[in-house]
């Protein structure tokens, strides 16, 4: 019996020695680079870009005649006029001229 025991526990005291002389890897290194995002950092910023775009977007429209608070009886075709006039302004840009 006390052989059992003392075996048992001379592998319980080989197995620590062991386990404290195996090197410890070195942690990860993390990005040093202070532009580094978290995903909630990238998320918040992906949501303030589409909320200005979506605002520029109304802004455009406002300026070209549509009123969303304003008298809502010709709701789609007031909407459709502005988005064609906002095109147009955007493709009047886009093309070069091209008369001498």
């Amino acid at each position: 019996m006390l052989n059992i025991r003392t075996a048992s526990l001379v592998v319980i005291a080989l197995s620590a020695a062991a386990l404290l002389t195996l090197p410890v890897a070195p942690a990860p290194a993390q990005a040093q680079d202070s532009g580094a995002s978290t995903p909630k950092q990238v998320r918040k910023a992906e949501r303030k870009e589409a909320r200005a775009k979506k605002n520029a977007e109304l802004k455009d429209l406002e300026k070209n005649g549509y009123n969303p608070g304003g008298e809502q009886t010709n709701y789609p075709q007031n909407l459709q006029n502005a988005q064609k006039k906002v095109e147009a302004e955007k493709a009047g840009k886009a093309a070069p001229a091209s008369t001498p």
